[in-house]
């Protein structure tokens, strides 16, 4: 404003001087303006003085520091797995007779998958008839105390085996699935021969592979800080891109007792029923666990600032038209508000919510509906 006053004065001495004067009158009229010019540069200096003694007020709008009741949840991510895997196939080598699946079928619990060469199973059966009939000879000699105790045992022992051998050959020659799933592998042909040599992606050996999928399992790690609040059974919400508008009910299958040392975490096993099977393993879901609700403070999102270059989280609060600047810790964060946590804000204080971007501590504000 200075620079303005001074500057038409000077253009109004120029234009003076430029008229037709004797020199004599034009300095004098110089030297009259010049004295204008040194008073009102005086006053000019008065007010800038006076300028910076009037402190800036800024308008702001408040909110009053309320307790909530609000649901604490904790999420994570995590890829849908089978609840049940199994790598199907006999436990010894052997010729095979049929393979009754194809990748994709349904099966049932107790359904035929695989039949193996029973041409061993048959001998032992033929050998075990031939001596089911010397058994019972030798079972009724003893029992007239016609023949010794240790012959008996001898032939009764090896009875014995030749049964089981049977019995283990009647369960290898044939694979059953042992619950409702779906196969998701298949490693041969009729009339291949299963040497029992790994031939998997896993690493182990197998005809076909059988997936329990009506109900699936996600395995989550979780933090330590979570340990004693976790229980078995307790619910959870499944969710997937892939199906935006649905959540999939779920709860807590097995709690790991151990922690490990290097990311203080622990894991969890989640069970989510499957029955329509939706759900197929490798989606990728999103985890939400409810634990309990809680009462604590919640604000506006935008109400907290960032110091620059710092981790250091703050909030204005007005009292008497002074804002002042309280440091905070945050927690949760629900939808548009945030859990912050501080001892120095009481319950019923005025939080600035709107035009605490530009403040600085101890300004004076005006507060706006």
């Amino acid at each position: 404003m200075r620079r303005i006053i001074t500057i038409s004065i000077v253009a109004l001495v120029l234009a003076s001087c430029g008229s037709k004067s004797t020199p004599e009158d034009n300095q004098k009229k110089a030297d009259a303006y010049k004295l204008q010019i040194a008073k009102l540069e005086q006053k000019i200096e008065a007010l800038n003085v006076a300028d910076t003694t009037v402190e800036k007020i800024y308008l702001v709008r408040i909110q009053p520091i309320e307790i909530k009741t609000i649901s604490r949840n904790i999420d994570y991510t995590a890829n849908i797995i089978p609840f049940e895997e199994l790598y199907m196939a006999p436990a010894t080598p052997g010729k095979i007779t049929k393979i009754y699946v194809e990748v994709g079928d349904k099966v049932n619990k107790g359904q035929k998958l695989v039949q193996m060469d029973q041409t061993q199973l048959n001998q032992a059966k033929i050998q075990l008839e031939s001596l089911q009939k010397d058994y019972d000879r030798i079972k009724t000699l003893k029992e007239s105390g016609s023949i010794a105790e240790q012959q008996y045992d001898q032939i009764k022992t090896q009875y014995d085996v030749l049964k089981s051998n049977v019995q283990f050959l009647e369960e290898n020659t044939v694979v059953i699935a042992p619950y409702s799933g779906v196969i998701t592998g298949r490693y041969f042909e009729d009339g291949e021969t299963f040497s029992g040599a790994p031939n998997t992606q896993a690493g182990k050996a197998a005809i076909v592979t059988l997936n329990q999928i009506n109900i699936v399992k996600a395995t989550i790690n979780v933090s330590e800080n979570y340990y004693t609040q976790l229980n078995n059974n307790m619910p959870v919400e499944l969710s997937c891109d892939i199906f935006p508008n649905e959540v999939f009910k779920g709860q807590i299958h097995q709690i790991y007792p151990t922690i490990d040392a290097l990311t203080r975490t622990f894991k969890v096993d989640l069970k989510v029923p499957n029955g329509n099977l939706k759900l197929r393993p490798g989606m990728y879901g999103r985890i939400s666990l409810e634990l309990g609700k809680t009462e604590t403070i919640v604000v506006p999102a935008d109400a907290v600032m960032q110091q620059e270059g710092t981790n250091k989280r703050y909030v204005f609060i007005e009292k008497d038209g002074i804002a002042k600047r309280v440091d905070v810790t945050i927690g949760d964060r629900f939808d548009e508000n945030i859990e912050i946590i501080s001892n120095e804000i009481a319950i019923g204080d005025n939080l600035v919510v709107v035009g605490q971007a530009i403040l600085n501590n101890n300004n004076k504000v005006k507060v706006v509906e």
